[in-house]
């Protein structure tokens, strides 16, 4: 009996070895596969940053620098907000998330509004060079980019200590230093004046400053209110056609569209979780710990992020495929006509369904499926 003990004993060890060494594999060719898919956003969002981009002359000096400014100033762009911005809801805290959309908004509504009301022009190139065209028609002052990145950043700073336990200190070096690389990104790729980043990062601070105390209040009425889901449909949408006109075609009519539905979509998406009781917040005494970043930790976050976005890039197409057949169906206009979808008729409720559209799928379906995959 002692030697059939023994020798299942050295059996269960040799399974037990085995499949740690298999388990370590895994985890080697998780990490390289997790640097790889690193790398490929960094080039994604760098890219992303030049996008419309006329191939001014000029010489990089300072490579380093040069990607550092692009990637800072790809922060400001569609293809960060419908990445990163949700896996604060996926991975963190739908708390958080809930609250910087809300002053995302806000300061960006604000900021494009007063764009198209001062009118104030952009840097003139030369004697500066522009490194993006994509928004070249739009105004200058102030820098909406500046107001978001302070907006993103301080809110999280300021709605983190009642959620989770971390040092304030690094938390205001983390937000300082993201905030601060976006402003000097917009100064780099020659889209702004120092004035307008200026005056865009004190009017967004300003703007937290006064709406700070009602903060919980406002929080109240999103999740509670019978109200809250009609209000956070038809005021966003009013704003959208009722956005200042130009007398040149300008993309920030479209940008702010897309930000109101987004909002929309997830204020709508909150309530409903709020009321069937699926509020996916963490559980427990809170502040909680912050999660540690075990290997498992970073596959089960890495598996959320892809799963995530494909959903939302998903809905995305869909919604902005159907939207504009329909649209252009009603209003008679040729499916190959695309200067149609810079009308107002056209381009305020596609932009709009569409993004209502990801905002709820956000906050409610994604992390139903990550359940159902065992992703959460």
């Amino acid at each position: 009996l002692p030697f059939r003990m023994q020798t299942m004993y050295l059996g269960c060890c040799k399974d037990h070895l085995i499949m740690c060494s298999k388990w370590s594999s895994y985890m080697v060719v998780f990490r390289a596969i997790f640097r790889h898919l690193a790398l490929l956003y960094f080039v994604l969002i760098c890219v992303y940053s030049l996008q419309g981009c006329s191939r001014p002359q000029y010489e990089v000096r300072n490579w380093l620098l040069h990607f550092l400014f692009l990637f800072s100033a790809g922060l400001g762009h569609e293809i960060f907000y419908i990445t990163c911005l949700p896996c604060i809801h996926w991975s963190l805290d739908p708390f958080l998330c809930r609250r910087l959309v809300n002053m995302w908004c806000l300061v960006m509504y604000i900021g494009q509004v007063m764009k198209d009301t001062l009118k104030l022009p952009r840097p003139l190139s030369p004697p500066v060079v522009k490194l993006e065209t994509r928004v070249d028609a739009e105004y200058g002052l102030p820098s909406t980019h500046a107001m978001a990145a302070t907006a993103i950043s301080f809110t999280v700073l300021l709605s983190a200590p009642s959620r989770i336990q971390f040092q304030f200190e690094v938390g205001l070096l983390i937000a300082l230093t993201l905030s601060s690389l976006v402003c000097l990104s917009r100064l780099y790729t020659g889209m702004h004046s120092v004035l307008d980043v200026i005056c865009g990062a004190l009017i967004s601070a300003i703007i937290m400053f006064l709406t700070y105390p009602y903060w919980e209040t406002f929080d109240r009425f999103q999740l509670t209110s019978h109200i809250s889901p009609i209000a956070a449909l038809t005021l966003p949408l009013f704003l959208s056609y009722t956005y200042p006109e130009l007398d040149h075609y300008s993309t920030t009519r479209g940008d702010t569209t897309t930000i109101l539905g987004v909002g929309a979509g997830c204020s709508v998406g909150y309530w409903v979780n709020e009321q069937l009781g699926q509020t996916f917040e963490p559980q427990g005494l809170l502040p909680v710990p912050l999660p540690t970043l075990t290997a498992h930790a970073l596959a089960l976050g890495a598996a959320r992020f892809i799963v995530g976005v494909l959903a939302l890039v998903g809905t995305r197409r869909i919604m902005k495929t159907l939207s504009l057949q329909v649209l252009y169906l009603w209003y008679r206009v040729a499916k190959n006509d695309d200067s149609a979808r810079r009308r107002r008729e056209i381009e305020v409720p596609y932009k709009f369904s569409t993004y209502t559209a990801v905002g709820l799928v956000n906050s409610i379906l994604v992390n139903k499926v990550f359940i159902l995959l065992g992703l959460l």
